[in-house]
């Protein structure tokens, strides 16, 4: 009797696995292409829109890879100057984000920058790292954060002396203002901290600290934001935001300086038409009286002396008054006007220069 064979199976299924993953493969691939050409040319429009508006920008080589989950572009010899003559030049620029979430990057400079201030010359920054994060940037205001570890500035060859040396951390944060908790307003919440923050030998900020280190936070919200994208004009990008009535509202920080320590609030403060900062700022101050004999004794600087010794003179008169009442804390109260800082009626230097 003949033996019937038994029946062969069909290996199709077999390969279904890998047909699947193929298809697969072909589109994501598809859509890695596409994205990267999206992204070149916006960022291409986005230079051109710049140029339109007085910037300078260029740059040499620009190379996008990171195939198949990562989208990775390196730009090198980059250039970004504004209208108002401020400028940020890198080496080499990276920037990454992942295919699959192309509204948040990472921005590295690995080999440092060189920041050009108008009229006062260059400072290059390096550090054991210089990266910004940027998530959001399909909304009207994306949440961006950079921050410096270890950094330390350099003022080249006939540039005015940078005011700070070096820092252990610098960190700045921008994120949507939100009326509430969910209704996103035409503010910005903005955080600065500087920690370990060093000054330059003879300057002010080394005479503040009394030789030590400086660690200060500030934050506030930013008003009518959205003026700040027209890219300003030679005057700066805050000038138009000024001219509109721009202001930075609920300003709230800490300040350490050596032994001195204080804690600062302010409802408002805005800008005159030179820029400088007007309104003014209250201070708990603990122990106040040897930031300001540090300011006394600081090098050649913009820094008024005889109006720090004034100071000094009445916050030591003050701080011996609470010492004897067992008042720890010393209010004090700062006031920027006629482009000045004034404690009481002593002018201790300039005020903040917006533009």
């Amino acid at each position: 009797m003949t033996e019937t064979a038994p029946p062969r199976h069909s290996r199709k299924g077999l390969y279904a696995p890998f047909i699947l993953v193929l298809v697969v493969l072909v589109g994501w691939t598809g859509w890695w292409f596409y994205l990267t050409r999206q992204i070149d040319d916006r960022l291409e429009a986005q230079v051109q829109t710049l140029r339109q508006g007085g910037w300078t920008v260029r740059y040499g080589d620009k190379t996008i890879t990171g195939w198949p989950f990562r989208t990775h572009v390196v730009l090198e010899g980059l250039v970004i100057g504004a209208p108002s003559g401020h400028a940020l030049a890198a080496s080499e620029l990276t920037a990454e984000a992942n295919a699959y979430q192309p509204t948040k990057w990472v921005v590295v400079a690995p080999d440092g920058l060189i920041l050009t201030r108008a009229g006062k010359g260059e400072v290059a920054v390096k550090g054991d790292a210089i990266r910004m994060s940027a998530s959001g940037i399909d909304q009207r205001w994306p949440d961006l954060r950079l921050e410096m570890v270890n950094p330390v500035f350099t003022t080249q060859t006939g540039a005015e002396p940078f005011p700070i040396a070096r820092a252990e951390r610098v960190e700045f944060y921008v994120r949507p203002h939100l009326e509430g908790s969910t209704v996103p307003t035409d503010d910005v919440d903005v955080m600065f901290r500087l920690a370990g923050g060093q000054g330059r030998a003879d300057g002010p900020v080394q005479g503040f600290a009394q030789d030590g280190y400086l660690n200060t936070q500030l934050e506030a919200v930013i008003g009518q934001a959205s003026l700040l994208k027209t890219g300003g004009d030679a005057a700066g990008v805050f000038s138009a935001w000024t001219r509109a009535g721009g202001a930075f509202r609920d300003v709230r920080g800490d300040l350490q300086a050596g032994d001195s320590r204080a804690t600062l609030s302010s409802d408002l403060l805005k800008a005159d038409a030179n820029g400088r900062l007007t309104g003014q700022v209250a201070l708990q101050a603990q122990k106040p009286l040897p930031a300001l004999s540090g300011l006394m004794g600081a090098g050649q600087g913009p820094v008024n002396r005889i109006g720090a010794a004034g100071a000094a003179a009445a916050a030591g008169a003050a701080q011996a008054a609470g010492m004897a009442t067992g008042q720890e804390q010393l209010p004090l109260t700062l006031v920027f006007r006629d482009g000045r800082t004034w404690l009481g009626p002593f002018p201790l230097a300039p005020a903040p220069k917006l533009f």
